[in-house]
């Protein structure tokens, strides 16, 4: 499990990144950080593996604050850590095997063994027959899938996501997250994702947290954040069904409803409502149906 607590970066221009991050990601689950350009989530994310100092505050992963460690308890910490990046980076002159194997080589794991590891990992993100190539001979979401594999090389708790879709295109970034999820479940791996976009939040996500001006504003399971009233979160998790024109005597509404949808639909529609549009998905573990709803104005769903 990963807490962080109060966390604050402030850069030596005086620029405040992060102002008093407080967040928890549940053992197993994958939490997405979202907020717009600017908000913090990068350096929130190279705050957790120490890339960047924190000003303040505490970041514990299965008990052990990370901002204390130093030396060999740090560089054995990070190893536990692995780090996905937007821009993939591959060493060109490396195959995709020797690109995976290195954070092994650095670790002083023996060639065969690497070798070994490699091969595995790649059959894994569904590279098995391409471990020869260079990465200039991969498509960009082969290349990302490379990054991963790379990632999960030394056996970490706790994968990092920085952006890690958003220079794919949009079929494949469904094959990365589709991978990512397979992973978390496979290995039970915790994952940190950071992006800004809702329609991975949707994807790939257990809970979610709204990053604004350096602090969460608003997080929770997805399923319940869908339901609050209001929630920042909910009206990008649940994009609007459109417009409708009504008559003077009618009342034109979007509602969100949950597992008794299919019963409050029929009596409304029993009251004289109509559906202009309708639509059901699973969010988090929750049954979400989004409907349209025409009523004459003394009718409420």
């Amino acid at each position: 499990m990963l807490e962080i607590s109060g966390l604050r970066k402030v850069f030596p221009n005086g620029v405040v990144a992060l102002d008093g991050v407080d967040l928890s990601v549940p053992a197993g689950e994958i939490v997405g950080v979202i907020g717009r350009s600017g908000t913090g989530k990068s350096t929130l994310i190279r705050c957790v593996n120490r890339l960047e100092e924190p000003t303040a505050g505490t970041i514990t992963l299965d008990g052990a604050d990370i901002t204390r460690m130093g030396g060999a308890e740090l560089r054995a910490t990070r190893r536990r850590i692995g780090m996905i990046f937007q821009q993939f980076n591959l060493l060109t002159s490396r195959t995709a095997a020797e690109n995976v194997a290195l954070p092994l080589e650095i670790a002083g794991v023996g060639r065969a063994e690497r070798g070994r590891r490699a091969h595995e990992l790649l059959e894994l993100v569904g590279l098995g027959d391409r471990g020869g190539s260079y990465p200039s001979q991969l498509s960009g979401g082969q290349k990302q899938r490379v990054g991963i594999a790379r990632a999960l090389a030394s056996e970490p708790s706790l994968l990092l996501s920085d952006e890690a879709t958003s220079a794919l295109d949009a079929e494949t970034t469904t094959s990365v997250l589709d991978l990512l999820r397979r992973i978390n479940a496979e290995l039970g791996l915790t994952v940190l994702l950071i992006t800004h976009e809702m329609d991975v939040v949707r994807a790939a996500c257990d809970r979610v947290a709204l990053l604004d001006a350096g602090r969460v504003v608003e997080e929770g399971p997805l399923g319940e954040v869908v339901a609050r009233p209001g929630s920042r979160l909910a009206s990008g998790l649940l994009p609007s069904l459109g417009r409708v024109e009504v008559g003077g005597h009618e009342h034109a509404e979007e509602v969100v409803l949950f597992e008794d949808a299919e019963e409050r639909l029929a009596a409304a529609i029993a009251d004289g409502a109509r559906i202009e549009a309708r639509s059901t998905e699973r969010i988090g573990e929750r049954r979400v149906t989004r409907a349209l709803v025409v009523t004459p104005k003394e009718v409420a769903v």
